[in-house]
């Protein structure tokens, strides 16, 4: 587990608010399939909709084919978890590859960004049937483009109920997602990309990485990207530039506007991390003095309101990590209890731990059962368990769900993490998957299937042996699947790496275990269009 910088996990509830249904639905046998229109969000100038197809019928549903238009002012800016194809006013959405067929009773969400003050959409059909539900119109029926002679209502007629708006659920799935703070420079990624991606509206939780631990405080990780960069009105997230007399620029303040725009987000600062840990063994000497400068950093007031808690990565407690701890099998424990009581039960205080799973590895050298009563959730990082930091390999997938024959190592695998855990005493809720949005790769290789030799690291863009699926799924398309995930040889080159069909596998997983959800490293790993967390919301959806 050696990714620099790496890890954070962020939980919450997805919000719907307010709720705006066109008539929409298709018959396939008994029953019919519909379709709503949900207005999540309206900020005059944009919106953001999500389209919920629901199975009536007494049937699965292959695959779905959404027609519909949208009145003059608006139209769709990007879309995610569906492909959508425009002509003028007319819209088509048909199912991603990725997304399974339909069950009976079940239902699958899309969404997409607009322009313009959000409208209900027109004539809407799916499988040529009516969104709203019923038979698909005769033969001799006018196409669904051509409007009647008398246009339908575009709101509700008065006899309908008003819209209600859904209340986040306190015990629904989290979709926790790091935001790395150095990313803005060299990666060019931006809080403004977790807009335009799609992707925060798929989130619940992001986790802002990292904070600093040094003499026995939590201290500030880069104060530039954090809070004094400043930005331009096309980099920002609401399109108006900083001034150069502004009280908080940088991430925080980027942070800040997303959140005004997606009120169901929770942002969560996370301390530590791979280079960053090492200060945790001071602060395990006095908790309580470290847990009392978290909470004035965290709740300075110049950023109080961008942060919803605090989340501690401390890699790893009373065992080695970039350094080693021997603080004994109690100190994280109570690092955490001094945390929780500082800043009380309406912060959340989250942590990502280790995940390896062997007999007297990292997770038996610490009370992370007896830690856990003090956080909202625990995020196990299943991910990292094989790379080129074994130059020479074997060759193995650096995020196996299951064990293998072959394996390199009995306990590393994501499950044995979640039962070990587990077998501690953690509830299952309280657990985190956690995925990575990158892959591991090796060079010299020869072999295609997971066990091959290899002379060093693959070439990365950013660190040799690493790189982000948004690049490997182009460069390197996966080939074969082993222990529930990807891998792929491309010329000497071996790369292991998530996909959105291996990652529905595992948010299965997540589901049947009776886990919390899912975290992921990191939000600049993914596609433009957000379709690896398109997949973990898809996937516990």
């Amino acid at each position: 587990m050696k990714r620099s910088f790496r890890r954070a996990l962020w939980v919450g509830a997805v919000v719907a608010l307010t709720a705006a249904t066109a008539p929409m639905a298709s018959a396939f046998g008994a029953g019919s399939v519909t379709t709503t229109f949900t207005k999540v969000q309206d900020w005059g100038t944009g919106h953001e909709t999500r389209v919920t197809i629901t199975n009536g019928s007494d049937a699965t549903v292959a695959t779905w084919r959404i027609e519909f238009d949208l009145p003059s002012g608006t139209s769709i800016s990007s879309s995610w978890d569906a492909d959508v194809t425009r002509s003028g006013n007319h819209y088509v959405a048909v199912k991603k590859s990725w997304a399974g067929g339909l069950a009976p009773g079940a239902s699958f969400s899309w969404g997409y960004n607009g322009a313009g003050a959000y409208r209900a959409p027109l004539n809407c059909t799916i499988n040529g049937a009516p969104c709203g539900g019923g038979t698909p119109p005769p033969t001799t029926a006018p196409p669904t483009t051509t409007p009647p002679t008398t246009a339908p209502p575009t709101t509700p007629p008065p006899t309908t109920p008003p819209p209600t708006t859904t209340p986040p659920d306190p015990n629904g799935k989290k979709v926790v997602g790091y935001f790395a703070q150095w990313g803005v420079y060299a990666r060019n990624y931006h809080v403004k990309n977790i807009h335009t991606s799609g992707s925060a509206s798929k989130l619940t939780h992001i986790l802002y990485a990292f904070g600093n631990t040094t003499g026995g405080r939590c201290t500030i990780g880069d104060s530039y990207a954090d809070y004094e960069k400043a930005y331009t009105a096309a980099d920002s997230v609401d399109g108006v530039a900083d001034t150069w007399d502004q009280p908080l620029r940088g991430s925080f303040n980027q942070l800040r506007k997303l959140k005004k725009m997606y009120p169901h987000i929770k942002v969560i600062w996370s301390f530590g991390g791979w280079t960053w840990s090492g200060g945790f063994t001071q602060a395990a000497q006095n908790p309580a003095a470290f847990a009392d400068s978290c909470y004035r950093l965290v709740e300075d007031p110049r950023w109080a309101d961008v942060f919803d808690g605090i989340d501690v990565d401390w890699e790893y407690p009373n065992a080695c990590g970039l350094t080693c701890d021997s603080s004994g099998p109690n100190a994280f424990k109570n690092v955490v209890s001094a945390l929780r009581a500082r800043f009380g039960s309406g912060n959340l205080v989250t942590a990502a731990i280790t995940a390896d799973g062997s007999n007297g590895g990292k997770i038996d050298a610490t009370d992370y059962a007896g830690a856990a009563t003090h956080l909202n959730w625990i995020m196990p990082m299943t991910y990292d368990y094989f790379g080129a930091f074994n130059a020479q390999g074997p060759t193995a997938p650096h995020s196996p769900l299951t064990s293998y024959p072959g394996i390199p190592q009995q306990g590393f695998w994501s499950d044995a993490a979640i039962q070990k855990l587990k077998s501690k005493g953690i509830p299952a809720n309280k657990l985190l998957l956690g995925i990575g949005f990158y892959g591991r790769g090796w060079t010299g290789v020869t072999q295609t299937a997971p066990g091959g030799t290899a002379t060093g690291p693959a070439p990365g863009t950013y660190e040799q042996g690493i790189e982000d699926y948004k690049v490997l799924k182009n460069s390197c398309p996966a080939t074969g699947t082993i222990a529930g995930t990807a891998y792929a040889k491309c010329g000497s080159n071996w790369w292991s790496y998530d996909t959105p069909a291996t990652i529905g596998g595992k948010m299965t997983y997540a589901k049947n275990q009776g886990l919390g959800g899912a975290f992921f490293w990191e939000l600049s790993g993914d596609t433009g269009n957000g379709e690896l967390i398109g997949a973990i919301k898809g996937g516990l959806g």
